[in-house]
């Protein structure tokens, strides 16, 4: 008995549109996660975040066990009451940034020991230690096992290591969590752009059984159509009746062709970080808000976009805040962005739920095409 059931309400060819019923309220898919790095999604409150229709937010293991520090995190409560959501969180595992932060990290068969980057004091990070952190120290609603992510490009050997060694890390972290109620967790799949190697991976993850399946490993430099190469097979390796997850993705465009390859959930700092740096997504693609067009330029960002951020302040008035390196401009084009990729989603269940995706997976290519911001 899986603990949040999945209920998938319409389908267009492998697009899907559903609702995964937890707890703490129902995630509507396709759904994008905000990430919430430090406990904080950057520049935005929880209420801000809220309002663009986010219905689950990330946080991040890693940044959470250095900054405020687990005991610290468990005697305020977890983070749910920590950082006043009430919504579910979803939390990596914290290997990725084990292999990308750290100062110095050795991968064993039992951890990952690695050094902070913060102030270089070392830290273990074993599959059962990584469960303990996200599911009984931070409180997670969905959890993710740890696994080994390998950088692009990989060599095949290299590729079946990392995915053999996640295969076995899944199963300890399993055993872990054991079974829980309010709880969930999910196994990630990887493979690199290896067919063979993500279905392997696939196979014994459900063996295990999880949850949910995310899938992993993209988004690391390998570019959007090697992306969508390996999207073409992936997400259809995992269970149809468990959401699928793409890691780490992305822009809008990554969104709207993973979802039509039949991807459930997504997550990405793109939003946030690309507000703090003066850039806005629209229905016509991204703008550059330091660009000079733009210092009269009275139109709203995106009067279709329901917030206060997209509708309510003039490109002008975003121009100047950018221009004057105004902390308000960071934040309103942060919650401008999240808002956008909220809506995307939104859309994009509607568009399935009324078997109309194909048309409007045409038609986002078309309006971002010609304004030549793909």
């Amino acid at each position: 008995m899986m603990p949040f059931p999945f209920d998938i309400t319409a389908t267009e060819v492998r697009a899907r549109t559903g609702v995964l019923k937890t707890p703490r309220g129902d995630i509507r898919t396709p759904a994008f996660m905000p990430v919430g790095t430090a406990a904080t999604v950057k520049a935005m409150t929880v209420d801000q975040v809220a309002q663009t229709g986010a219905d689950i937010i990330l946080g991040n293991t890693y940044h959470l066990m250095l900054r405020p520090g687990l005991e610290r995190m468990e005697r305020l409560g977890g983070l749910h009451k920590f950082m006043g959501w009430t919504r579910p969180i979803l939390t990596d595992s914290g290997g990725f940034q084990v292999m990308s932060l750290a100062g110095i990290s050795k991968v064993k068969e039992e951890a990952v020991t690695f050094a902070s980057h913060i102030d270089g004091s070392k830290y273990v990070l074993s599959p059962e230690r990584s469960i303990e952190i996200q599911a009984d120290r931070i409180g997670a609603d969905i959890s993710m096992q740890l696994d080994q992510c390998v950088s692009w490009p990989a060599e095949e050997p290299a590729a079946r290591a990392a995915m053999e060694l996640s295969a076995r890390w899944g199963a300890r972290s399993k055993a872990a969590f054991g079974t829980r109620e309010t709880q969930a967790l999910f196994g990630i799949q990887q493979g690199s752009t290896f067919e063979n190697l993500r279905r392997e991976s696939s196979d014994r993850l459900i063996e295990t059984g999880f949850d949910g399946y995310a899938i992993g490993g993209l988004a690391v430099g390998e570019g959007h159509q090697a992306m969508c190469e390996v999207l073409d097979y992936a997400p259809e390796m995992l269970p149809a009746d468990r959401p699928r997850y793409l890691m780490g993705v992305g822009k809008p465009v990554d969104l709207v062709e993973a979802v039509w390859r039949g991807v459930d959930m997504f997550d990405c700092v793109l939003p946030t970080r690309a507000g703090r740096h003066g850039q806005a997504w629209t229905w016509a693609g991204p703008i550059n808000l330091k660009n000079a067009r733009f210092a009269e330029d009275q139109d709203p960002l995106e009067p279709d976009v329901p917030c206060p951020a997209s509708q309510d302040y003039s490109k002008a008035y975003l121009h100047h805040l950018v221009r004057a390196d105004e902390i308000l401009g960071k934040v309103l084009l942060s919650w401008h962005n999240i808002a956008f990729f909220q809506a995307l989603t939104a859309a994009m269940r509607e568009a399935i739920a009324h078997g109309r995706f194909e048309a409007f997976r045409r038609d986002f290519h078309a309006r971002h095409t010609s304004n030549n911001q793909h």
